[in-house]
């Protein structure tokens, strides 16, 4: 295999191991040898990628705390026809990380942008679940409160596709238990310690999940939580309908509204316009 030589000036998206060294491309590796610049999350944990494979190239920091104000010197060099490369400490960038402004900033100025594509934790526990594979949405990490966490699983729990998130082992059993109650008895799985000595994949109904785990304890690692798709011929508009009729019977619209919101963790208002509607319906 022949290495990258004088590569064309640019920016290079280049995904880096999320544990298995030997999952760092010779591509990847090749233009972070050839890099003028290698834009980071962290210069410390770049610097140990670089010294595992007898590197040393300029690093600069460029995160979520000091983005706005490093950007422009990334644009700079890369106007100046310089090669900069962009990592994340584990992974391929732009997932979950600032790298998408300079990539969009980047295509407005009409400068260069290629991808090393390599690495990847969503999709390797997307892989690894034994769930849908044909329709998922990434959806990142959701709130640390269980409130705002339920309001946006909420928004999430009419999506016909297998749902992707990150999240900390601290807050692993609270998701677990809150997408148990807004999602239902889907399947799901975690994915944590991905390629790396301690690999686990645990798999099973949400709910088993939120238990094994408030039981246990929070794992370490990174960790990924894979949840299935709304089970066949059912929504989550039948669902919310159905519980506003119950409410519905023995209370006020408000209230009904009301209780219905807590249960499910969807946006109040969002419940109580559904709750007026179907309110208006039994009077017709």
């Amino acid at each position: 295999m022949t290495a990258v030589k004088n590569l064309a000036s640019g920016l290079y998206i280049v995904a880096t191991p999320i544990g298995n060294l030997g999952d760092m491309t010779v591509r990847g590796r090749d233009i972070l040898a050839e890099a003028d610049l290698i834009a980071c999350e962290d210069t410390r944990v770049t610097g140990k990628l670089l010294s595992a494979f007898g590197l040393k190239r300029p690093l600069l920091a460029y995160n979520d705390h000091n983005a706005d104000k490093v950007r422009p010197k990334l644009l700079e060099m890369l106007r100046a026809r310089r090669i900069v490369a962009l990592v994340s400490d584990a992974g391929t960038p732009l997932i979950s990380d600032p790298g998408y402004k300079l990539v969009r900033d980047c295509v407005a100025e009409g400068l260069p942008v290629t991808a090393a594509p390599g690495a990847s934790a969503l999709l390797a526990a997307l892989t690894l679940a034994g769930l849908p594979t044909d329709r998922f949405l990434f959806a990142g990490f959701l709130p640390p409160k269980s409130a705002a966490r339920r309001g946006a699983l909420g928004e999430l729990a009419a999506v016909p596709a297998t749902l992707v998130f990150y999240e900390t082992g601290p807050r692993l059993a609270g998701s677990l238990a809150d997408m148990a109650a807004v999602l239902g008895a889907r399947e799901g799985a975690v994915a944590r310690e991905l390629t790396k000595l301690f690999e686990e994949v645990r798999r099973g109904p949400l709910a088993e999940l939120a238990a094994h785990y408030a039981e246990m304890g929070g794992p370490k690692g990174e960790i990924v939580v894979i949840v299935g798709p709304p089970p066949a011929g059912e929504t989550a508009a039948e669902d919310l309908d159905a519980a506003l009729r119950r409410a519905l019977s023995g209370n006020s619209t408000r209230d009904a509204a009301a209780l219905v919101a807590g249960e499910t963790g969807l946006p109040r208002k969002q419940v109580y316009a559904r709750a007026l509607a179907l309110a208006q319906e039994g009077k017709d």
